[in-house]
């Protein structure tokens, strides 16, 4: 069976495959009279909604399954937990603190395993990423993409990998500490925000201060302040359309103007997250 822990497992094959899959409405029930587990270790309000209705698209059930109920590596290891959701579901979906556990549930189930998020990677907003920036520029090669932000999280390295797969140009801009560890060959780094959106066709952010990060608040305030995507940075821009995984704090790394400006398509965005994980899902289970 194949898995969906990274977009880098993937490659430019399995990327576009399954694009093509999210943009199609014939999918069929690939799922029908089947489950798929939902296992949540951080709570969601975008994944938990588009990953359950893909679901049901597709004529399978959706079992929500919050932290507590598994405990993994506390009231079972995630071997077991895996063990047994596989004896009763098609696909394990899982958004989890600890990559590995992703990993260890793989490696010891045939079910496929579905990353709805872990600490290294967010394949499946990264998808969502590309797919949205497709229906706003009509193409994919050669697409100007800027990122603004913290570099070294899960949303910015899965964005970095999708526009490696497509071929589009990705320039990340983060301060001294915060820029991506183990960016892929082809992604550019810099310092300063404005060289980074000079000629982008797509600005993206993400917050300052993520789910876990609150003891880093003021230390991260600091550091970002100087990165905030407001009206004069994306007038350095090529006339860009502004994307965010959400949510966004307004005020902080975006202002309230940029995110409902003409030209902000978070909404769209947040809209193509159901419409990967239904992509996603059917690509698991053998649909082409």
């Amino acid at each position: 069976m194949t898995d969906l822990l990274t977009i880098a497992d993937l490659g430019p094959e399995g990327v576009a495959e399954i694009l093509a899959l999210s943009e199609r409405a014939d999918l069929g029930r690939p799922l029908a009279g089947k489950g798929v587990a939902l296992v949540f270790e951080k709570p969601s309000a975008r994944t938990r909604n588009s990953t359950e209705m893909a679901v049901v698209q597709l004529g399978g059930h959706p079992v929500y399954i919050q932290k507590d109920e598994v405990g993994i590596d506390t009231r079972e290891t995630a071997e077991d937990v895996a063990r047994t959701l596989a004896c009763y579901h098609k696909v394990i979906a899982a958004r989890v603190r600890e990559h590995q556990h992703l990993v260890r549930m793989a490696d010891s189930v045939s079910t496929p395993i579905l990353n709805l998020l872990s600490d290294k990677d967010h394949p499946l907003q990264g998808l969502a990423d590309i797919l949205t920036i497709k229906q706003l520029t009509g193409h994919l090669e050669g697409v100007r993409v800027a990122y603004v932000g913290d570099a070294d999280n899960n949303v910015a390295r899965s964005l970095a990998q999708a526009c490696v797969a497509v071929g589009a140009e990705l320039s990340l801009a983060s301060p001294q500490g915060y820029h991506l560890s183990d960016a892929p060959d082809g992604v550019r780094q810099v310092a300063d925000p404005a060289e980074a959106v000079a000629g982008a066709d797509i600005v993206y952010t993400d917050v300052w201060v993520s789910m876990g990060q609150d003891d880093e608040t003021g230390k991260r305030l600091k550091a970002f302040a100087a990165y905030q995507v407001n009206e004069a940075l994306m007038a350095k821009s090529n006339d860009a359309h502004f994307l965010h995984c959400l949510p966004a704090r307004r005020g902080e790394e975006v202002t309230h103007g940029v995110m409902e400006s003409a030209k902000s398509a978070v909404w769209k965005q947040a809209e193509n997250r159901m419409h990967t994980a239904r992509g996603a899902l059917a690509w698991l289970t053998g649909v082409r």
